[in-house]
């Protein structure tokens, strides 16, 4: 494919304006950000709407507050939704669309954090396919910004599978929260999902299944970060394990002892117990 998008060179010789045609071999990875159509940069919108093909996968999250349909309305373009087997194990027609044309392939939050897809970058490298990255929210940043939680205070994150899934929470769960705890970090626990059947795992449910695990200490449930009106609550687990949160997607940080400021932030902002101020 022609890249139309060159400016005009003057000659050097007789001053005569021509084109500068180059080939595009472009595979853009654009981030959604974290609630729906509204959600993405304006860079990523403008990318969406010159590209030639889209691809997505909504298997490591999604966008709750849209669908498919309403995001190929809205940029104009078909949205070819590939599954885990789709993207990591049959790449093919992704990179193959790159080589003739400007594909972007979307994914909630930011395409490189938590849904990452650096094989996917490097395979299109070794085809010799120039990628770019746009980059979205995450959850993350998100947690840190409503709970008022200091984000270079966050250690490594975790994910707590539905309990089914492991017979209960899983070892490296207990360790990765009880590593942070001893280095005075928060923890970012990601909630599971199921996209097949689409079911989320509620924050309160994470609550009671932590809560058996660990000692009774404070956390925050973050529930439809990225929407006109996300819900952020704090309280000791046992609390916010009787408690419920609305539409997901659902998040939950385990705190470490919080600063003045921290504590002031939950106690206004999330409705944690005052006595965490000291």
């Amino acid at each position: 494919m022609v890249d139309i998008s060159q400016l005009l060179r003057q000659s050097q010789t007789g001053g005569v304006y021509t084109l500068a045609i180059q080939s595009s071999l472009m595979l853009t990875f654009v981030g959604l950000g974290l609630y729906d159509e509204d959600s993405v940069t304006l860079q990523g919108k403008q990318a969406i709407e010159s590209a030639d093909t889209a691809f997505a996968e909504f298997y490591t999250s999604r966008l709750v507050g849209t669908t498919v349909e309403t995001l190929e309305e809205r940029y104009d373009i078909a949205i070819d939704v590939r599954n885990r087997a789709g993207v990591e194990q049959r790449p093919e027609p992704i990179l193959d669309a790159a080589e003739t044309g400007d594909a972007v392939f979307l994914t909630a939050g930011d395409t490189m954090v938590s849904t990452t897809h650096v094989d996917l970058r490097l395979r299109a490298h070794d085809r010799g396919i120039e990628t770019r990255v746009i980059h979205g929210t995450t959850a993350q940043t998100a947690a840190s910004s409503l709970t008022g939680l200091q984000n270079y205070r966050f250690g490594k994150a975790t994910t707590l599978p539905f309990e089914e899934t492991h017979g209960g929470v899983p070892a490296s769960v207990v360790r990765t929260i009880e590593a942070n705890q001893s280095n005075d970090l928060h923890t970012l626990v990601y909630l599971d999902i199921h996209a097949e059947d689409e079911r989320y795992m509620r924050g309160d449910t994470a609550a009671e299944l932590l809560s058996e695990q660990l000692s009774d200490q404070l956390g925050v449930v973050v529930a439809q970060a990225g929407s006109e009106n996300p819900v952020v609550r704090a309280d000791w687990l046992s609390t916010l394990a009787d408690e419920r949160f609305g539409d997901p997607l659902h998040l939950l940080v385990l705190p470490a002892e919080t600063h003045r400021l921290e504590a002031e932030a939950l106690v206004g902002l999330a409705g944690a117990p005052e006595e965490i101020i000291e």
